[in-house]
């Protein structure tokens, strides 16, 4: 006997593809509570932990907010490369690199502006443009050369992680910062409004919007119809009129744009200065953000802000349990994994045949 996989001849509804979701987080859950037992404690003590800080207090909440933020700018980032089937795991380098430009234009280029509704647009226009170029070269790659964009963006990533610690350790240490390797502090003009205590800033409001702003797009704008088109078969999209080449540099470059947009929002409305492992791997979390989300921009508003949510609870895990904070990253992989694994019984059906 041996195993085939046949393509189903329907695509699966909407509530088979969320019951798929919801199970893959039981099953990383499930595996995550052995983990901890395998640790000595209890699996329902640490949930509640994870979970009661960040969803129920006011501090905790603000905080699940500041860090659904870059998630959520990462996420829409990948998130209309993966709608063309274009596999951008790139965003990491992509948001560094805004973080560089903003941090670049507010303490070097530009430090003597001081009216903050020009100075900030300007540097969220430098982070856009550092992110987008972080993903024009291996959508050129990609469209001119047939380089695979999962290695080339890959890649990328560590480049633009050691150019920003190469700043940050030489050229751009802070003159006041007692040897510590983070830049000066960036100029009040350049920082975005702050709503009370707790970091809520400007940036949350502004990533939100991006999310309808990509609903919007990939929806109801001819760019979108000729991305889902391009999506469901390059070929098809080449037949169809659709100049593929372009489309797959465009869509790598308004990725890599709103990404970029991610860092500097970072930078300018929770950080204030740029150092190096500022990000603690935004970018790859949003990866699962976007598949966990089924690649719908407001599901990757909710999906965001749980994985938020998770970020927050595991600092409490860490303090009151001991139980490390990394904890969290090894449930993303598994919940990877099992994302993937619902992809095939979504759309193959197993079938036993003999030899």
């Amino acid at each position: 006997m041996k195993i085939r996989f046949e393509k189903r001849e329907k695509k699966p509804s909407k509530l088979l593809i969320f019951l798929a979701s919801l199970l893959s987080v039981l099953i990383a859950l499930v595996f995550l509570g052995f983990i901890i037992l395998s640790l000595g404690d209890n699996p329902l003590t640490a949930y509640w932990q994870l979970v009661s800080w960040g969803l129920g207090t006011v501090p905790g909440l603000i905080q699940s907010l500041v860090s659904m933020m870059p998630l959520l700018f990462t996420s829409l980032g990948v998130l209309i490369a993966f709608k063309m089937k274009l596999w951008n795991i790139g965003a990491e380098g992509q948001f560094q690199m805004g973080a560089f430009a903003a941090t670049w234009g507010a303490l070097y280029l530009f430090p003597h502006l001081t009216n903050p509704w020009f100075f900030i647009p300007l540097l969220m226009m430098l982070g856009m443009v550092a992110g987008a170029f972080w993903g024009f070269l291996p959508g050129v790659m990609r469209a001119y050369l047939g380089v695979n964009e999962i290695l080339s963006t890959l890649m990328l990533n560590y480049v633009a992680i050691y150019w920003v610690n190469y700043l940050t350790y030489g050229p751009w240490k802070g003159p006041h910062s007692y040897n510590f390797p983070v830049t000066a502090q960036f100029p009040q003009s350049a920082i975005f409004p702050q709503y009370g205590v707790g970091g809520l800033n400007l940036g949350i409001f502004i990533s939100i919007g991006m999310a309808f702003f990509v609903l919007y797009l990939v929806r109801y704008t001819k760019f979108g119809f000729h991305l889902n088109i391009a999506g469901d078969n390059l070929r098809v999209g080449e037949y169809a009129g659709i100049n593929v080449k372009k489309m797959i540099i465009l869509v790598m470059v308004m990725g890599g744009a709103i990404s970029g947009l991610g860092g500097m929002a970072e930078m300018s409305g929770v950080l204030f200065r740029l150092q190096p492992n500022f990000s603690p791997g935004y970018g790859y979390t949003a990866v699962i953000i976007a598949w966990l989300a089924r690649l719908d921009p407001i599901a990757t508003i909710i999906v965001s802000f749980f994985f938020g949510v998770l970020l927050v609870g595991s600092q409490q895990l860490q303090l009151f349990m001991q139980i490390p904070s990394s904890l969290v990253n090894a449930f993303n992989g598994i919940l990877l994994f099992s994302l993937l694994a619902s992809e095939i019984f979504l759309h193959y059906k197993i079938k036993w045949v003999r030899s």
